[in-house]
């Protein structure tokens, strides 16, 4: 079955005004997806600039090269399979000794999520899988929610689904498998919807989402792979680079921000101190005080862009920075 990649990339607009590309830079767009932004990037680039893509879904990885072929055929450009946590790894292996612009746009939105047999989607019948990238991941959905135990499962989908009904829910599922394993993804949405109450179930969104999202944050390690990518494309920004982060709820932007605080911060010695002796000097600037949000005409047009939230950071030229207090 061909799948295709139709999203539209959210805030693109002010994401190339905030990255500017310019003819000749290296731009690395750590979710590839469709290329919806990278093609645009590549576009202000090209012919001499790079452009680099990093996505662990190969189905992602071929959408891309199409894409590139279609309407950039003069795009240098490399499309890396992998983790954005392998930042590191990749960038080494690709030999690219510095980034102009980085993108991390961490939405969620690869048509694999619409395949039903890949066990995401809680609308039909699937093996409970929710791996993004089965070659390299062996833990499932199905293993989480039959083996951890309840407490374990309540901090999951209370942290990363923000679920009201996390306890309840949790304490269904363990429950429930007790009698016999939990399968399959509609067996599982019926534990969902026996842990949350009536008159909870007939309002707003359909009751599986928040816990379906939480267990595939877990599956795929999401904060963890976020985490450690921020901090290596932190190093890999050439002096003046720009870095661009897409959140999509509260737990992605709340790293994205401390992660750019701790890297925009100066000496951290004791106000006592004369002299600096941590040798701490700032490595970023942080453009966007505040997260930027989709225009109101954007969100009428691509509701996926609604919850969208955006920070940019520039890094600074901390060549022969002297260990002086600020």
């Amino acid at each position: 079955m061909k799948v295709e990649y139709r999203h539209t990339p959210v805030m693109l607009k002010m994401v190339l005004s905030h990255l500017d590309p310019q003819p000749g830079e290296t731009v690395c767009d750590c979710t590839l997806g469709g290329a919806g932004h990278s093609v645009e990037l590549a576009k202000r680039i090209a012919p001499t600039g790079l452009s680099l893509g990093i996505d662990q879904d190969d189905m992602a990885l071929t959408a891309a090269r199409e894409r590139f072929a279609r309407e950039v055929p003069e795009a240098r450009h490399k499309f890396l399979k992998g983790n954005f946590g392998q930042l590191d790894k990749l960038l080494v292996e690709a030999q690219v000794p510095g980034v102009d612009c980085f993108l991390f746009d961490l939405g969620v939105s690869s048509p694999q999520l619409d395949i039903p047999a890949r066990g995401f989607s809680y609308h039909e019948d699937a093996p409970l899988d929710m791996r993004m990238d089965p070659r390299n991941n062996t833990l499932t959905a199905c293993e989480v929610v039959n083996t951890y135990n309840e407490a374990d499962l309540t901090r999951i989908l209370h942290t990363y689904g923000d679920e009201k009904f996390a306890s309840s829910i949790a304490r269904q599922m363990v429950r429930r498998r007790a009698k016999s394993p939990i399968n399959t993804t509609l067996e599982l949405v019926d534990v969902i919807k026996a842990g949350i109450p009536a008159k909870a179930r007939r309002a707003g969104q359909h009751p599986a989402r928040k816990t379906f999202q939480a267990l595939r944050i877990e599956v795929n390690g999401e904060l963890d792979a976020l985490n450690d990518g921020l901090r290596q494309a932190m190093h890999w920004l050439n002096p003046g680079g720009r870095l661009c982060a897409i959140s999509y709820h509260s737990l992605e932007d709340r790293l994205v921000k401390h992660i750019f605080h701790e890297f925009s911060q100066g000496c951290i010695c004791p106000p006592d101190f004369p002299v600096c002796v941590c040798g701490h000097v700032p490595i970023i600037e942080v453009v966007t005080r505040k997260p930027l949000v989709a225009t109101e005409e954007e969100v009428e047009a691509n509701p996926r862009a609604r919850s969208a939230l955006m920070r940019v950071a520039r890094r600074l030229d901390t060549t022969g920075a002297p260990k002086m207090r600020n």
